[in-house]
This record gives C-alpha cells, structure tokens and sequence, in this order.
C-alpha cells in the first residue's frame, strides 16, 4: 500500500473521507484502501470576545489516501462525488517514504499544538475596520491574547491619542499603502 495525493472540491474533503470509509465495506474495496487523511491544523481566534478553536484545512481540496491502486480500487474512488483525480492524473506516483515521513510528521507536531489566527504584536502597524475610529491607522502598543483585545495609538488632528480595548476582529494589519 502506498499514499497517494487526492484533488477534492475545495470544502467537501471531509464529505469524500466519509462516503468513502462508508463505501468501503460495501463495495468490498476495503482490503485495498487501508487509510484516508484530510490534513488539517487547529486555530485559535477570538470572535466578540470569545475564544473559539476551530479546525483549519492545510490544503484545501486534497487529501491523502494510503491504498493498494489497481484498476477496480482507482474506478472505485474516482467514482465518488466531488473526487476531481488523483495527483499525477491518469498514472498517479505514489508519495515517496521521504515525504510521507515529513507529512506525517507535520500533521502529528500540528495536532498538538494550536495556532493563533491574530498575530498581533507591539508595534504592528494596524487598520481599524470597526468602531469609532473607522480606517484610522495606528500603532499596536499592547496585546492581549487571552481576551482578543489590543490598545494601539492612532493620530487624530495631529496629536497620538490611545484607543484600549479594540477587538482583533475590528483590526487588520494595514497594507504598505495605507501606512504612506
């Protein structure tokens, strides 16, 4: 059995995973596909002051599949919705053992960690896209993770005036232009 690379509709790999683990018995094709894996990462952001972890596709519409691909078991998966082809068209390589090791590996150190979806930090240059001080740009001069907030100095008529208490999702990092 060797891993293979599977292109999906983008937002329905979980849905393939499914039909297919559900199809497996049925279809008698499960002594030739041992494992499917839709890689994702866990992501941590503040939504209106609550934080939420959700789970992030890391590439999305593929997937991987460790099977034994003869005709029957590649008629089999390509005949499932929203399959789109294998990786390598109509003679799909194998990942070699190297880069399984590497994917693996990554998905294994992804799964135990959480990774911040706002990367704010002291002396961001930011955006404020809600609130008060609409499109006025600032400086980030505090950041606090565990309630999604951030304090940044913006210039109103000249003069650097402190704004506390701004959510991350009322902020974005400001562009190059938007800075000159």
């Amino acid at each position: 059995m060797k891993w293979y690379v599977l292109q999906v509709l983008s937002g329905h790999e979980k849905k393939v995973k499914r039909t297919l683990e559900e199809n497996l018995k049925s279809s008698g094709m499960d002594s030739f596909i041992e494992e499917i894996l839709v890689p994702t990462e866990n992501v941590q952001e503040v939504k209106k002051g609550e934080q939420k972890v959700t789970e992030k596709k890391l590439w999305p519409g593929y997937m991987l599949i460790k099977m034994n691909l003869t005709d029957e078991a590649w008629s089999f998966v390509k005949s499932t919705t929203s399959v789109i082809d294998f990786l390598g068209g109509g003679k799909p390589a194998p990942l070699s053992e190297k880069e399984v090791e590497e994917v693996l590996k990554e998905l294994e150190e992804k799964k135990k960690s959480v990774v911040q979806k706002h990367k704010f930090e002291v002396g961001d240059i930011i955006k404020i896209t809600e609130g008060v001080f609409v499109n006025f740009i600032g400086t980030v001069t505090e950041v606090n993770h565990e309630k999604g907030k951030l304090s940044a100095l913006v210039s109103i008529f000249g003069r650097d005036t402190r704004v506390d208490d701004l959510e991350f999702w009322q902020v974005e990092q400001a562009s190059p232009e938007e800075i000159n």
